[in-house]
């Protein structure tokens, strides 16, 4: 389901509070956080900004809250730890996410 402005897709009649999908994506930052600092140490904090950027891009190209937990799975190994790489997979997932699981299964069958 679509939610833009508060507004739950059309048909519904009802809204969504700014507070539900803000809590939302906290809770889904949170979730991130231990993995954020296994791989990326000290940087996490940024690690976990580039993921809340990926969330907005993804709901502005998508219309989805959140990409895919697959397609987040893919960022997270096509990064390898690498907050530029993570900046770059972020990308690659919003414009053609075909690509980064292309991408990210090379990587897995290396091992």
């Amino acid at each position: 389901m679509m939610v833009r402005d508060g507004a739950v897709g059309a048909g519904s009649g009802g809204r969504v509070p700014h507070s539900v999908a803000a809590r939302s994506r906290d809770e889904r930052r949170e979730g991130a956080r231990d993995r954020a600092t296994l791989e990326f140490g000290d940087r996490a904090d940024a690690a976990l900004d580039l993921l809340d950027l990926l969330e907005l891009a993804w709901h502005d190209s998508h219309g989805d809250a959140a990409p895919p937990t697959e397609v987040v799975e893919d960022v997270w190994t096509v990064a390898s730890g690498d907050l530029a790489q993570l900046a770059s997979a972020s990308r690659l997932a919003v414009t053609d996410w075909r690509d980064l699981r292309l991408a990210a299964d090379e990587l897995r069958a290396r091992g």
